[in-house]
């Protein structure tokens, strides 16, 4: 059979979280009323100067820095020329020849182990506006052109065709993501289309050095949309070459409900973009002082985050991964282990119960009814015997809902553990004359039969009875029997 391989590529736009726009003071805030964030600076006015926002380009050389990419002393500047409604101007000012940053990497780990996948160039340029399409509404039939979006700094960040599955270029958008997010200069949420990826993919026969024919493919709301999209991709273009069809360079958007991608238009070249210096901004000119100055503000990113849990906290693998994809949840999990230093047992309550209550409602850690400091006052309750493990769920899942204490809820619902030997002794006595047949099987030497009888104890005390106590005090009656 002959064999193919895949090469894809991708092009990830950011969103920066600046309180202003690139190239004027408009806010970025998400959500406004269309066309209250914008000014005849994002609209292109004429006679108007655009002015660079230095958060901005601090974001972006931060970005570059913990990509491993060369940040450039000089850059400039450029007009990316075309026409569409939501561009005003009819120009983007983007970077072209001479972008802020080049020559980086970013590893991911593959079934095979960690590589490096290329970064060929970070760069900074606005955002365009937005369309909506009110094609057949009774009140209006046509498009509505919404320019807040217009002049937001977007950071561009561009991968060598290193990416070899679809499988990859999912893992490399989650590292990307998580990068980003814990440098704290984009929130990347695809909703609200803070972060957007557009992908090239091309397919040739193993062994071949020379690129395929590549297609670009847009209009993917999520990164599992992205995998979809590329699978699809790749088997459309095998199958074009296996039937001796003639691949045409183009771009193509993702149906997502249909699962399958359509020709938009012939995809362009640089060429027709007519890029040339923009003639109202001056040259970018970084001074090594600055760029040290950033480095420093850079803190632990993921990949030295989970080591460092794996090796301080003695977790495995897996769940220091986990607990270290999310900034947020990582900064939980640490706060967590300072107020009760038992890492393997946060890990779990963290893993399991919050994370899965979180995701059964759709929320992110920042939004945990329960703080850490709530977390570690439960665990410390259960290990001190106030409350069994059982309970400690129960708590958890009022606390979680309710947003109360632990100790405030263990009193309120009389939810303390009963850990009176005399107490517990008389329930025993009262279910082993309930269970006389699990009592002969124990004696028959079949120790499951005292499971059976510890389960009817705890019913019978609601979950309140010590089960440590529960066993001792079971097997010292049955004994006797």
């Amino acid at each position: 059979m002959v064999e193919y391989e895949t090469i894809i590529g991708l092009e990830v736009h950011v969103h920066l979280k600046t309180e202003s726009k690139l190239f004027c003071g408009c806010s970025t805030e998400f959500g406004a009323a269309p066309n209250t964030h914008a000014c005849p600076v994002c609209t292109g006015m004429p006679g108007i100067l655009p002015v660079v926002n230095k958060k901005a380009v601090e974001y972006t050389i931060k970005s570059a820095l913990a990509l491993n990419c060369k940040v450039a002393s000089r850059s400039i500047f450029a007009r990316k020329n075309y026409f569409y409604p939501d561009l005003p101007k009819n120009y983007q000012i983007s970077q072209y020849d001479e972008p802020l940053a080049q020559n980086g990497y970013l590893e991911i780990g593959t079934d095979s182990g960690r590589r490096r996948v290329g970064i060929t160039r970070i760069h900074l340029e606005e955002d365009a506006g937005k369309l909506l399409h009110c094609i057949g509404s009774r009140e209006i039939d046509g498009s509505l052109v919404d320019f807040n979006r217009c002049g937001v700094p977007l950071l561009e960040i561009v991968s060598s065709p290193d990416i070899t599955s679809p499988e990859e270029a999912y893992t490399y958008l989650t590292t990307l993501k998580n990068i980003i997010r814990y440098l704290e200069v984009s929130d990347c949420d695809m909703e609200k289309g803070s972060l957007r990826c557009d992908a090239n993919v091309s397919v040739r026969l193993v062994g071949k050095k020379e690129l395929g024919v590549k297609a670009e493919v847009k209009n993917m709301n999520s990164f599992r949309a992205i995998q979809k999209a590329l699978e699809y991709e790749v088997k459309r273009q095998i199958k074009a070459l296996e039937s001796e069809e003639r691949i045409i360079q183009e771009t193509r958007l993702w149906d997502e409900k249909k699962e399958r991608t359509y020709p938009m238009r012939s995809k362009e070249e640089a060429h027709d973009y007519r890029y040339f210096p923009e003639p109202d901004l001056v040259p970018l000119i970084v001074e090594k002082e600055w760029i040290e100055n950033i480095r420093k503000t850079i803190s632990e990113l993921p990949d030295e985050r989970r080591e460092r849990f794996i090796r301080e906290y003695k977790l495995s693998e897996y769940n220091a991964g986990v607990l270290t994809a999310e900034k947020a949840l990582a900064n939980y999990f640490e706060k967590v282990v300072k107020l009760y230093n038992n890492p393997k047992v946060v890990t779990n309550w963290v893993m399991v119960e919050l994370l899965g209550r979180l995701n059964a409602v759709n929320k992110e850690v920042e939004e945990s009814p329960i703080s850490p400091g709530q977390l570690a006052e439960l665990l410390k309750l259960m290990e001190k015997g106030t409350i069994s493990g059982k309970i400690a769920k129960t708590v958890f899942e009022e606390m979680f809902n309710s947003g109360k204490n632990p100790q405030v809820i263990v009193e309120e619902k009389k939810l303390v553990q009963i850990t009176d030997e005399k107490e517990i002794g008389k329930i025993v006595e009262e279910v082993l004359k309930e269970n006389p047949d699990a009592v002969e099987e124990y004696g028959k030497g079949k120790q499951k039969a005292i499971g059976h009888l510890v389960g009817q104890v705890m019913r019978k005390t609601q979950g309140k009875a010590n089960p440590q106590l529960v066993n001792k005090i079971l097997k010292e009656k049955l004994l006797k029997k």
